[in-house]
């Protein structure tokens, strides 16, 4: 059941995290998967997971396709900082999809 409303002092929080941010910050928030409604065990079900990126250097805003995998977090941020990838990885950066115009 995905919230209708965000717990108090939320939204002010955010906007004070976002003051005191620079320019090459990059903000990524995201959540947990969660599971299908009707799924009784622990693994990876149909869900999807919201990934937003907010950095004061982005040009535009836009919802980009959704990614085939969580591991595009892991990868972009990777890249983010400079840091290869091992070869076995599954995920790929979208740092170069963030830092356009969208």
């Amino acid at each position: 059941m995905p919230h209708t409303c965000f717990p108090p002092g939320v939204l002010d929080s955010l906007g004070e995290l976002l003051s005191l941010l620079h320019e090459d910050d990059l903000l990524i928030l995201t959540a947990d998967h969660r599971n299908g409604p009707t799924h009784t065990g622990t693994g990876h079900t149909r869900e999807r997971v919201p990934f937003l990126a907010w950095s004061s250097s982005m040009k535009g805003c836009g919802r980009l396709d959704d990614a085939p995998s969580f591991a595009v977090i892991g990868a972009t941020i990777a890249d983010n900082f400079g840091v290869p990838m091992p070869e076995v990885t599954i995920g790929s950066s979208i740092l170069d999809k963030l830092t356009q115009t969208i």
